[in-house]
């Protein structure tokens, strides 16, 4: 999850299609797989992608809510990754949920070394005064991927801050106290990986770092799409990705980056279905994952 910020007017940005970038508590979101799919299906979505961070454990549990509810669930996951400026959030598409391979090999060792990073956070923080243990956020991640909104619930259900926002801005945003930076593997070899096993890449949420310049560097390293549409993207830039974009000869995504209700009221953020993309974009994600993976059958 980003720290908190200043969204665009997501409703503006509002079509019939799907949601490509959502989070369950399998990682840090606040509603498990299956509630995630029935509010979607409130919402009026009829695909999502859940994209957890580093791990795609809740995938099962969201499509057999799917099932009944009528929406699609596009197996996905959210990496971290080094880009040339730094920090980088890369989507992947139509990923295989096996518990054997090349991937799960790899998330299992990004999820060691979330549980590494957040004995060190939770080490900061009671350096800094904060009650705070490693129990108590692994409480509130329930087994799942750890990341630092569990240590900010933690904080608030300590008494030490009033919400969210407060933990960042006190504990856990970059420059504070309790802030640890991720051990960040290789762009390049991420998006091979995710090509490996017949997925497609998305680079996420770049703001103000979306130039032309950038992209190109981004599709030189192996990234299949860039997503244009989400709640920190304004018009403007919206308009100007969404042309742009497949110039370059890249594919579109977008969503929400949907956390939970509670944390896109109190962060401003975009609520379930206030962000779309046409079915169109997601047929061109899925046409390239298909070719994929014929590939990937002739190659055996």
């Amino acid at each position: 999850m980003d720290e908190p910020g200043q969204p665009a007017d997501a409703r503006s940005l509002s079509v019939p299609g799907a949601d490509l970038h959502t989070h369950s508590t399998a990682s840090d979101g606040t509603h498990t797989p299956a509630d995630l799919v029935r509010l979607a299906a409130a919402a009026g979505l009829d695909t999502i992608a859940l994209t957890d961070h580093d791990t795609l454990d809740g995938v099962a549990d969201a499509r057999g809510a799917g099932g009944g509810v009528g929406v699609r669930v596009i197996a996905g996951c959210e990496f971290s990754v080094q880009a040339p400026w730094g920090e980088l959030h890369l989507l992947g598409y139509f990923l295989p949920i096996s518990r054997g391979g090349p991937l799960a090999e790899f998330l299992v060792g990004q999820r060691d070394a979330r549980a590494e990073r957040m004995r060190e956070i939770v080490r900061r923080l009671r350096a800094s005064g904060a009650s705070v243990t490693i129990d108590a956020v692994l409480a509130e991640a329930g087994g799942d991927a750890l990341g630092r909104p569990h240590a900010a619930r933690a904080l608030i259900r300590a008494g030490h801050v009033a919400s969210m926002g407060e933990a960042f801005d006190r504990f856990l945003g970059r420059g504070r106290p309790a802030f640890v930076p991720k051990r960040l593997p290789a762009l390049e070899d991420v998006t091979a990986l995710v090509r490996r096993v017949a997925g497609v890449s998305s680079a996420a949420h770049l703001k103000g770092r979306a130039t032309r310049a950038a992209l190109e560097r981004l599709r030189e390293s192996g990234v299949d799409a860039i997503e244009v549409r989400h709640p920190v993207h304004d018009g403007d830039l919206t308009a100007r990705l969404e042309a742009l974009v497949p110039e370059l000869g890249m594919l579109r995504s977008g969503g929400t980056d949907w956390h939970g209700e509670e944390e896109a009221a109190e962060d401003g953020r975009a609520p379930l279905g206030a962000i779309t993309i046409p079915p169109a974009w997601v047929n061109a994600l899925e046409a390239l994952h298909r070719e994929r993976e014929l590939e990937s059958a002739e190659a055996t």
